[in-house]
């Protein structure tokens, strides 16, 4: 799976802002166009970071269709299929239409907070479903559960897994599981800020939020990470520091589409229970990014 080194984005699902918030196609193209032509590696289409678990069902088709006909093979996709109830994950797996997807990202299940049987038992019944493999996604912090290295790296062992997106901010996690992971398994940072130390020790790279607002700087850090000059990859790495966290102040992905509406590739329209930043937040980013 090489064709996932490197930089991946988590796509924003941007919106009109009218009251229906109906996902604005034209945005979502130029949005592609945007990131593709900055330099990054692939795309991840229906992550959290796109607002999923406020979309429809049919929603999530048409934005697969569109973002399909769109790239026309220019760089590789991965989809977002995920939840806390396995059996309907499993059906939703079966039911989509994964031509053409290289990959699955699946977070580990939210707020049941499963024990670490559970959650491998999770992750072999969705591997065995999907027609595609499987990419593990830890994000604590959202999931209230962790992965364990014990867990990662029995979950390295199913065939049809073949990597995990880490976000848990657990460095020291991070190590452990590169130490003992399979050769082939792909270890993918899931904090921008943490890119360049994962690569340092055996990383493949990012599912970026930053991405989806500076690809060219952050695919640009990210491969000069991956060849080994970590002087430039922290040179640009160090040009984040203070940006990444008004990212994450108001929730994901309210920070970047601020950004992304400072550069006017789409408008900063969330959906509820989210709403637009504040009009600091915005100052702060447009200063940045605008």
């Amino acid at each position: 799976m090489d064709n996932l080194r490197g930089t991946g984005v988590a796509l924003v699902t941007p919106f009109t802002p009218t009251p229906d918030r109906a996902v604005d196609y034209p945005a979502l193209r130029r949005l592609i166009d945007f990131t593709i032509d900055g330099g990054v590696e692939y795309l991840v289409i229906n992550g959290t970071t796109a607002e999923s678990p406020t979309l429809t069902t049919e929603e999530k088709a048409e934005i697969l269709r569109v973002v399909k006909e769109h790239v026309a093979g220019r760089v590789p996709l991965v989809y977002g299929i995920g939840g806390n109830d396995t059996a309907a994950v499993e059906r939703t797996i079966r039911s989509t239409d994964l031509t053409g997807i290289a990959a699955l990202l699946s977070a580990s299940p939210h707020y049941n907070k499963p024990s670490q049987r559970g959650i491998i038992a999770h992750y072999h019944r969705l591997a065995d479903a999907s027609p595609v493999p499987v990419l593990l996604y830890n994000v604590p912090g959202r999931t209230s559960s962790n992965l364990t290295t014990a867990t990662t790296l029995e979950l390295a062992r199913h065939p049809n897994i073949i990597g995990i997106k880490e976000a848990s901010g657990n460095l020291e996690q991070c190590i452990a599981i590169a130490a003992a992971k399979p050769d082939d398994f792909l270890l993918i940072s899931g904090d921008d800020m943490m890119t360049t130390s994962l690569i340092s020790f055996g990383g493949v790279g990012i599912i970026s939020v930053l991405a989806n607002a500076f690809p060219r700087r952050f695919s640009d850090m990210t491969r000069a990470a991956l060849a080994g000059d970590f002087q430039e990859a922290s040179r640009l790495l160090f040009g984040f520091v203070e940006l990444n966290p008004l990212m994450y102040e108001e929730s994901n992905p309210v920070g970047v589409k601020a950004a992304l509406a400072a550069q006017g590739i789409c408008a900063d329209a969330v959906r509820l229970p989210l709403v637009e930043g504040s009009e600091g937040l915005k100052a702060r980013i447009t200063a940045y990014a605008g």
